[in-house]
């Protein structure tokens, strides 16, 4: 493994190297810890095990703050505005899940309620929920829960696919309506852009580490790890 330096910019609980698994060929292998910016790669295939983001939960607190935001107006205003004849539709998220139902597609409206309202309120509220103290030393209630509920929730969001989904019907759409997008459009595409940033960026294993820290006495934690010399 390359690029390996055995310190860390937070207390850690342990300086000794941590087994580590290749997602791509399962290799069990020993891995120092990291200082900011560097990654570890696995000694048999060459794929990146993991990488040591600097700020990891500073930028996943403020561009899941963002996602919310932009969640919000999502669901205020309506993303498209269809004009046939004298009849007017607005559509939210929401209500168009409300129309499905009525149609006699419960299922499809169950689904669309799931993967593009719930799945990524748990997502980008429990990183916010975790994310945001631990970056002054503080685990809230539950937190533990939530981080894991979180990253249980990161491939039910499918907030792209619906988006995609969206542009398709449009190409039908257009030739039986007018069409205007809305302002829940574009608070859409701004939510699926800060979600990514936020899960993208986060540092897994700063942040299980920082839950773990926070959890003991304040007389138990460990004093970080110094930087090496040039």
């Amino acid at each position: 493994m390359n690029r390996h330096h055995p310190w860390l910019s937070w207390p850690q609980i342990s300086s000794e190297p941590m087994q580590v698994a290749c997602h791509f060929c399962d290799t069990l292998q020993t891995a120092p810890r990291l200082r900011d910016g560097d990654g570890a790669y696995c000694c048999s295939c060459g794929e990146r095990l993991f990488r040591n983001r600097p700020r990891s939960l500073a930028h996943a607190t403020g561009y899941s703050l963002a996602a919310l935001f932009f969640m919000g107006i999502s669901h205020a205003f309506p993303f498209l505005i269809m004009t046939s004849g004298n009849v007017t539709t607005r559509l939210t998220l929401v209500q168009s899940a409300s129309e499905l139902a009525q149609q006699n597609n419960p299922l499809l409206a169950a689904a669309v309620v799931f993967f593009t309202i719930i799945a990524p309120l748990i997502l980008v509220g429990g990183l916010l929920y975790v994310a945001a103290p631990l970056r002054y030393g503080i685990s809230l209630p539950g937190a533990i829960v939530a981080a894991r509920w979180f990253q249980k929730m990161e491939p039910w969001s499918m907030l792209e696919v619906f988006l995609l989904g969206l542009v398709v019907s449009l190409l039908k759409l257009g030739k039986l309506a007018d069409l205007e997008f809305g302002t829940g459009l574009w608070s859409l595409i701004g939510l699926v852009l800060c979600s990514a940033a936020a899960i993208g960026g986060i540092d897994r294993l700063e942040l299980w580490d920082r839950l773990e820290i926070s959890r003991l006495p304040p007389a138990e934690i460990p004093e970080p790890a110094p930087p090496p010399r040039a």
